[in-house]
Parts: C-alpha cells; structure tokens; sequence
C-alpha cells in the first residue's frame, strides 16, 4: 500500500508532488529547500545557512508524520557550492553532534543548479517498521 502525504508545517508544493511517500515501512521525503514554512521563500544567505534550515525543516516533517532520527537511513544533498561543503558539513555536524543518533548513510552531489536558485537541497528516506 502506497501513501502520500502533504505536511500541514511546510509551504504546499509548487508543482504536483507529495512531501512525503509511505511504502510498507520505507518513508522518502522529497527534496528540501531552505524554505520558510509559511510563505516559501528562500532563506540563507549562503549554503551552511540554508543547509541549517532544511535540516531544521526536516524536524518539523519529522515531527508531524512521526518518524525519528532512529528511522532515518539515507540522506542525499544536491549542493551548487562543492567548494563551500565545509558549511553544510558544519551545519550538518551541528545537528548530529546534539542527538544520540548515529547519522544515516549519505550521499552529496555537486549540481549545476537547484530549483529557486538554491545552493543546497537535501532528501532523505527512513525505515520504520509499523
């Protein structure tokens, strides 16, 4: 059984996708931007700024549907910035530095470009047994 979800935290979709898609027990989350929750826009004036709010933004989510850091089991960042990873590194060592969680597994991708002009975007996929 396939479900798809809409966060009521986050700014509706611009275009037709789900936020978030439940399959059995895998949980994907679409890509992320450094997007304020209520009006959409980019926020971050540099790539560790904007990687600070995804992963804030991915609390949130994590939050409403109920999935943990103990459930998170990938994560893929897209950045346009590879010459500034230090900062979404940092931003990223900040989070898992304040939780007792083991980061999940990941990826990073040097892009061209990313949607709303953004330097980084993030998604990640969670495993939660019912």
């Amino acid at each position: 059984m396939r479900r798809t979800l809409l966060s009521e935290r986050l700014v509706k979709p611009a275009f037709r996708y789900s936020h978030l898609v439940n399959v059995g027990p895998h949980w994907y989350l679409s890509g992320l931007l450094a997007q304020d929750r209520k009006s959409g826009a980019l926020l971050g004036n540099n790539v560790g700024a904007q990687a600070e709010k995804i992963l804030e933004n991915l609390q949130v989510l994590m939050d409403e549907f109920g999935l943990g850091f103990e459930h998170l089991a990938m994560a893929r960042i897209f950045t346009t910035e590879m010459q500034n990873f230090s900062q979404i590194n940092a931003a990223w060592e900040k989070l898992f530095d304040s939780i007792e969680h083991l980061p999940p597994a990941r990826t990073s991708v040097g892009v061209a470009a990313l949607p709303l002009n953004a330097a980084v975007e993030m998604e990640f996929t969670f495993y939660r047994e019912a």
